[in-house]
């Protein structure tokens, strides 16, 4: 039987969110095939083995892991057998891991830096590796890329703090002169809608600035485009494969953090989306391209804008380990196209060995 660590929590402003993922990914997973470990990490970093992984209800969120606080836990790697180990101080007890579903988003979760350690411990794991997660996770790289390989994207321009707090009144200049009102304003490696804001004045621009500024060092100004929103899930490694497409219809003004977390109709989902067919597989073809372009694996949400006005469509971001409750986007395009969630999370498992086979017999030395 495969033991299978699942990571959920961590520090990052989208901790609440990893905990819904979590519960549903633990809920699924085969019981005859899978050992499954469940592994919290609290706001301050510290890593705890759940004894007893216990799904609770969540007045916000509907239901999520129970994260409970118990025992010193250091984790070790053990190249020889290709495991993780989980070895609590003052017991010593041990938990040794076959492969790791990170189900963790946004900072230290998402952006290579759990990816790093975990290749460092030589285990397999679901999802992106270092660069792939860094790249993803940061949405002013990614888009440079995405650009230079001719993917439309959003337009927009990039604002670090050094340069907000020096010239500011020249700044706002430039992205309101070349982008016009309203504009949208986001963390440049944030996710879940963290720190975005809608601006439609000068004032109201650096305000949303000031405000994504506490969440990163650089923020992403781009302009507002009158827009459908439309998601792919992409699934694979060297080859991968799109799903259809899902649409996200808000009743907010635009898809923020409550819309998608605290308010139950805060926004419908249309799976599939009403997308001519021509154009549906024009986007799903961009989406595994730019999949493969910046470096990922395993899994990813790309999302898309479509223009209601030209019909043009922009790569708005792209998500490597996007949420995944039951009635998440990503899962719910597999199901649509397929494959069920169950199905999903062993594939993903599967993805996991192959891509750390093909790593494992690189060789280190010459």
């Amino acid at each position: 039987m495969i033991t299978v660590g699942v990571l959920f929590g961590g520090r990052t402003g989208e901790h609440d969110v990893s905990l819904c993922s979590a519960a549903s990914v633990v809920s699924a997973l085969d019981a005859s095939r899978y050992a499954v470990v469940a592994i919290g990490i609290d706001r301050a970093g510290r890593w705890y083995v759940q004894d007893a992984p216990e799904v609770v209800p969540d007045p916000e969120f509907g239901r999520k892991m129970r994260l409970e606080r118990t025992g010193t836990w250091l984790a070790a790697n053990h190249p020889d057998d290709n495991r993780l180990t989980l070895r609590e101080i003052g017991s010593g007890r041990e938990v040794r891991l076959d492969v790791v579903f990170p189900v963790m988003h946004g900072t230290y979760g998402e952006d290579g830096t759990l990816q790093g350690l975990l290749e460092l411990a030589m285990v397999p794991y679901v999802g992106a590796d270092v660069i792939g997660s860094a790249i993803g996770m940061d949405k002013d790289v990614s888009k440079r890329l995405l650009a230079q390989a001719g993917i439309p994207v959003t337009p927009g321009v990039t604002v670090s703090r050094r340069d907000w707090e020096r010239r500011k009144r020249e700044m706002v200049d430039e992205a309101i002169g070349r982008l016009g009102l309203p504009l949208f304003v986001k963390p440049s490696c944030a996710g879940s809608s963290v720190g975005v804001r809608k601006a439609k004045s000068e004032a109201e621009l650096c305000d949303a600035v000031d405000f994504a500024m506490q969440f990163d060092t650089k923020v992403l100004v781009e302009r507002s485009v009158p827009c459908r929103e439309i998601e792919c899930a992409v699934l694979g490694n060297d080859e991968p494969a799109a799903s259809v497409l899902g649409e996200i219809v808000p009743n907010h003004e635009f898809y923020s953090y409550e819309a998608k977390y605290l308010d139950p109709d805060g926004a419908r989902l249309s799976i599939p989306a009403d997308v001519p067919s021509a154009l549906a597989e024009e986007i799903r073809s961009c989406a595994c391209r730019a999949f493969t372009v910046l470096c990922c694996a395993g899994l990813a949400r790309v999302d898309f804008f479509l223009d209601r006005e030209t019909g043009a469509y922009y790569l708005n971001e792209i998500n490597t380990l996007p949420g995944f409750t039951s009635i998440s986007m990503y899962p719910k395009l597999w199901e649509a196209s397929g494959l069920p969630y169950a199905a999903l999370l062993d594939r993903l498992i599967d993805l996991a060995f192959e891509r750390h086979a093909v790593r494992a017999a690189l060789k280190t030395e010459c």
